[in-house]
C-alpha cells in the first residue's frame, strides 16, 4: 500500500473514535471503504482473514448484468446490474474487460430459446446498445468447437464483461487507502461494544499477526462480512437469518479445453446456468449452487457430488471431451450468503442486496461483485443520519480512479520498453495508481511472464513489497493468482519466491519453511481434487 498504512502506524492510532468502522475486506467493505473516504469520513476497514480473501475472490470472474435475474422478475437488479457493468468497462480497462458469449439452446430446455432471446432484447435495451445475435443450428456447430449438436435448437451470441476479482478488491482497496483510508488485514472483530443505551458504538479487535488487541469506537459500525455476517449478528444478539451457498469450480489447461468465449448452457439434470470460460490462460467450468453444511471456512473446498455435477456439464455439452476430473489443473469454492427464504431450490433464493440496523450494527450483504459500489452507497445513505454532516454519495462520481497514463509511460521508457500493448493495459488496469511504481520497483528481467501465464515476476515482487502480504497465500491466491493457474498450487516457482520473501519481507528459513508447508496444506484441502472423487462414467469413454 504505502508507508501511511504500516500496520505499526494505523494500530498506534487505531482507539480512534473512527467516523465509520467497516468489518469485512470483500468487495463490498472495500467499496465502503472507497465510498466513505470519498465523502471525507475518517475510516477503518478490517477483516479477519485477507482481503478478499472469501467469497470476492472466488467468483466466476464475470462482471455480468443479470441476465438471470430476468427469469425470476429481478428487473431492476438487471437494471442496476447492466449500469454499473457498463461503468466498470469504461473506468477499469485492463481490469474489466468485455468478453464474448454463446449460448446454446436443446430442445426439452425448461427455458426456451424464444425466451433467452426476448431476456437479451431487455438486456441490450437497459444496457443501450443492441449486442446479441441469433444463430442458427449449423452456425452455433462453427462457433463452438465440440459442441454437442444432439437436439441443439440454434442459440445466441451476445456480450457481458470479466475480470480478476481479486484484483478487483485491491484496486478498490489501493484507492481507498491512497485517499486516505485505513485497512488492515488478519485483524479479528471478537467483540461489539455498546454506549450506554445498548447500540452497538465500536468492535473490540485482535491482531493475528502482532498479536494485540484495541477496543475501537466508531461513529458507525458496517458489517460487510458476506456469508459470516450471520456470525456478527449474533454478538448483537440476533438470531440467524442468511443461508449459505457454496459455488465451485473446476480449473483445466486451455490445451485441455480450448474455447475463447464464454458457453453458456443449461446444466441436464436440473436447468441450472452453468459455464465454461476462458479465464487468465486456462478454463474453469462452474459454478454450482448448494448449501453449505459444513463449518464456515475461509477456504471451503468442492465436493465429489459437486465434481461430478459439473463434469456431467462437461460431458454434455461438448462431444467426447475426453476429459477427466484429474486433468484439472486446481478447483476453488467460495459460499455466499442470500435472505434465507425456505425454498427448497437454493438457486431460487433471491440474490437482492439486505441492509439492516439492528441495535446498531449495520449488516449489508447479499447482491452481486458488479454492484459493489450501488451496495456501498446505498448503505451511506442508510446510515447517512449518523454521520458528520449528513453527506450524500454522489451516483455520477467515478467507479474506479482515473490512470495516470503519463507517469506510467516515463517509468516504462526508464524501464526500456519490453512489454506489448495488452500487457500494458493489464498492469494499468490492476494496479491503477500504482502501476508506475510497480515498474519502477521491477528488478531486471521482472518484466517477464511467469511460467506461461499472463502474470509479471515484477507483480510478486511489488506484492510483497507493498500489498499487505502476511502468508505465501496471500501472494499466491489472491496478489497474483499463480496458485489456481499452475500445478499444485504453483509449487515450481517456490524457490524463487523465497528468494522473494526473504529480501522484501524479511523471514527467516524458518518462517519460510513454515509457510510452505501450511500453503501445500491448504492447497491440497482446499484448491485440488477431493480425496474421493467419482468419475462419471462419460468421462472415461
Amino acid at each position: 500500500m504505502n508507508p501511511a498504512n504500516d500496520r505499526d502506524v494505523i494500530w498506534n492510532e487505531i482507539s480512534g473514535p473512527w467516523d465509520v468502522l467497516i468489518v469485512g475486506g470483500g468487495i463490498v467493505g472495500v467499496g465502503l471503504l472507497r465510498e466513505s473516504v470519498r465523502l471525507g469520513l475518517k475510516t477503518l476497514l478490517v477483516d479477519a482473514a485477507d482481503f478478499g480473501s472469501g467469497t470476492s475472490s472466488r467468483s466466476s470472474k464475470m462482471v455480468h448484468g443479470g441476465l438471470r435475474y430476468l427469469s425470476t422478475g429481478q428487473v431492476m437488479l438487471t437494471m442496476h446490474s447492466v449500469r454499473e457493468r457498463q461503468r466498470l468497462l469504461r473506468e477499469g480497462e485492463g481490469l474489466i474487460e468485455p468478453i464474448e458469449f454463446l449460448l446454446p439452446s436443446y430442445t426439452g430446455d425448461r427455458t426456451p430459446g424464444w425466451m433467452f432471446g426476448l431476456g437479451l432484447a431487455i438486456y441490450d435495451t437497459i444496457a443501450l446498445r443492441w449486442q446479441h445475435t441469433h444463430h442458427s443450428t449449423s452456425e452455433m456447430r462453427d462457433l463452438i468447437r465440440g459442441l454437442n449438436s444432439h437436439n441443439l435448437q440454434g442459440g445466441y451470441h451476445f456480450y457481458d464483461a470479466q475480470t480478476d476479482d481479486a484484483r478487483l478488491v485491491l484496486r478498490v482497496l489501493h484507492e481507498a487507502v491512497h485517499a486516505g483510508g485505513k485497512a488492515l488485514n488478519y485483524t479479528r472483530a471478537e467483540s461489539l461494544l455498546r454506549d450506554r443505551a445498548g447500540r452497538v458504538c465500536g468492535v473490540g479487535l485482535h491482531d493475528l499477526f502482532g498479536q494485540r488487541s484495541a477496543e475501537v469506537t466508531a461513529g458507525v459500525v458496517i458489517n460487510a462480512t458476506g456469508a459470516w455476517a450471520d456470525e456478527l449478528r449474533k454478538e448483537a444478539g440476533q438470531g440467524p437469518r442468511l443461508r449459505r451457498l457454496r459455488g465451485s469450480h473446476l480449473v483445466f489447461p486451455r490445451r485441455c479445453l480450448p474455447i475463447d468465449q464464454v458457453v453458456s448452457f443449461l446444466h441436464p439434470r436440473d436447468d441450472r446456468p452453468v459455464f465454461a470460460l476462458p479465464w487468465e490462460g486456462v478454463t474453469l467450468i462452474g459454478t454450482t449452487d448448494v448449501d453449505h453444511r459444513d463449518a464456515m471456512s475461509t477456504d471451503p473446498a468442492i465436493s465429489p457430488d459437486e465434481v461430478d455435477y459439473l463434469m456431467e456439464g462437461l460431458n454434455f455439452i461438448f462431444d467426447s471431451p475426453g476429459l477427466t476430473p484429474q486433468d484439472a489443473v486446481s478447483t476453488f469454492s467460495g459460499i455466499r450468503s442470500v435472505l434465507d427464504t425456505g425454498r427448497d431450490n437454493p438457486s431460487r433464493e433471491s440474490r437482492d442486496e439486505v441492509l439492516w440496523n439492528e441495535n446498531g450494527l449495520i449488516t449489508i450483504t447479499g447482491g452481486k461483485l458488479t454492484l459493489f459500489r450501488h451496495m456501498a452507497q446505498d448503505t451511506l445513505r442508510f446510515v447517512s443520519k449518523q454521520l458528520p454532516d449528513r453527506p450524500r454519495p454522489d451516483a455520477s462520481a467515478r467507479m474506479l480512479d482515473e490512470m495516470d497514463q503519463a507517469a506510467f509511460d516515463l517509468a516504462m521508457e526508464v524501464q526500456g520498453g519490453g512489454l506489448d500493448e495488452d500487457a500494458k493495459l493489464r498492469l494499468l488496469g490492476r494496479f491503477g495508481v500504482h502501476s508506475a511504481d510497480l515498474l519502477r520497483a521491477a528488478q531486471p528481467g521482472e518484466l517477464t511472464p511467469v511460467a506461461g501465464t499472463p502474470t509479471l515476476w515484477a507483480e510478486l515482487r511489488w506484492a510483497v513489497r507493498s500489498e499487505q502480504v502476511v502468508h505465501l497465500e496471500d501472494l499466491l491466491l489472491r496478489r497474483t493468482r499463480l496458485g489456481l493457474l499452475l500445478p499444485d498450487g504453483g509449487a515450481e516457482l517456490l524457490p524463487r519466491v523465497r528468494e522473494l520473501c526473504l529480501e522484501e519481507l524479511g523471514w527467516d528459513e524458518g518462517r519460510w519453511q513454515a509457510e510452505q508447508i501450511a500453503y501445500h496444506n491448504l492447497c491440497q484441502r482446499a484448491y485440488s481434487l477431493p480425496q474421493e472423487t467419482r468419475v462419471p462414467i462419460e468421462a472415461m469413454v
